[in-house]
């Protein structure tokens, strides 16, 4: 749960207590389900040094009971204001509230702006970093699930390409993603791509009702399975390629490969995005994006694979690898694939990368 790192951080920082907020849809903070292994609404409270304890609602006591790895439950009831509740609990738990380290980038300008104002009395500081950093490495228990996470999500694309031809439309693709993916008890992790044609030279294109083109087709899907993500993407042709387009597909690929290979402990992250863009040649102009990003409760985590990143390569980091080919308003090529790096490089994704061929 790394409670114990985040309140060494806490003490060496000067910051009393932590809290961490998931009250509805709009605030859900993945460090809630992080160090307490609870999903549903609630408040997390972790001091310095003392027991941290979860806040929840009565309709919400069994399901924290059965799942919380924190113990300590506290009901919420209705009536009671956040910040009175808070207060009272502050109050009778001895915990000082000078200083409340919050995760800025998880909650709203709003939700910040009531904290100022119904704890008048306490000081705030922006806890992300620790939050993010804690985040990077992952588990045995996180492994596992991510793990199974990528085994449903590879069968489910394969799937796919091969049911390819009922296809008519991008959105069909994305509902048949979307579909299967519920089959599997799971939900998307992102709103897949489907980009065809001209199409896929846009990276974060929208599909939409239009007929698939013939020409490369970027396929960029997860799925979400207890809370963690995956993050593949696929680039096959509807058609036959040419001579030219398969020799665009393989300079991609080839620089992929060579960048996975280059993964080791201690890489700069830098680096591995500088060897793309030397092993792309000139068609390095094309590749308009960072190489990767870590993967978790989050789609986007650290480490940042880009230029001038200052994130390393370490143990039990899970990241893509993702170089792009993008030629506006003729063609877009993107393969990625999810690595976990632990005493050697295990490449999650199994979804064959050679050029696919649909005719």
């Amino acid at each position: 749960m790394n409670i114990r790192n985040l309140q060494i951080y806490l003490r060496k920082n000067k910051i009393d207590v932590s809290i961490f907020m998931s009250l509805n849809s709009t605030t859900y903070d993945n460090n809630l389900y992080y160090f307490s292994g609870y999903s549903g609404n609630g408040i997390l409270i972790i001091p310095k040094s003392s027991r941290p304890f979860l806040v929840v609602p009565e309709m919400e006591r069994e399901k924290a009971s059965k799942t919380s790895k924190v113990r300590s439950i506290i009901v919420w009831k209705k009536k009671e204001d956040l910040f009175e509740l808070l207060r009272e609990l502050f109050k009778k738990k001895k915990i000082r509230s000078k200083v409340i380290g919050l995760d800025l980038f998880s909650i709203s300008v709003l939700l910040f702006r009531d904290f100022k104002k119904g704890l008048k009395k306490s000081k705030f500081k922006d806890i992300s970093n620790i939050c993010r950093f804690l985040r990077t490495t992952k588990t045995k228990e996180e492994i596992k699930t991510i793990r199974k996470a990528f085994s449903i999500a590879n069968k489910i694309l394969i799937k796919t390409i091969r049911n390819f031809k009922r296809f008519k439309t991008e959105l069909d693709v994305a509902n048949y993603l979307k579909i299967e993916s519920i089959k599997k008890g799971c939900e998307l992790s992102f709103p897949s791509i489907v980009a065809s044609g001209k199409n896929a030279s846009m990276p974060h294109y929208s599909p939409t009702n239009c007929k698939l083109k013939k020409g490369f087709c970027v396929i960029d899907f997860g799925v979400r399975y207890q809370g963690y993500c995956t993050d593949i993407t696929r680039t096959i042709f509807l058609g036959k390629p040419s001579e030219r387009e398969n020799e665009i597909y393989n300079i991609l690929l080839d620089s992929q490969k060579k960048a996975i290979k280059q993964v080791k402990n201690g890489t700069s992250c830098s680096d591995l995005y500088n060897s793309v863009v030397e092993n792309l040649g000139d068609h390095s102009k094309y590749f308009t994006h960072g190489l990767g990003h870590g993967v978790g409760l989050n789609i986007h985590e650290l480490p940042n694979l880009k230029d001038k990143s200052k994130d390393n390569i370490e143990k039990n980091m899970v990241f893509t690898i993702e170089p792009g080919i993008y030629i506006s308003g003729k063609l877009g090529i993107r393969i990625e694939d999810t690595l976990l790096f632990s005493n050697k490089t295990e490449i999650l994704t199994k979804v064959p990368k050679h050029l696919i061929t649909i005719r």
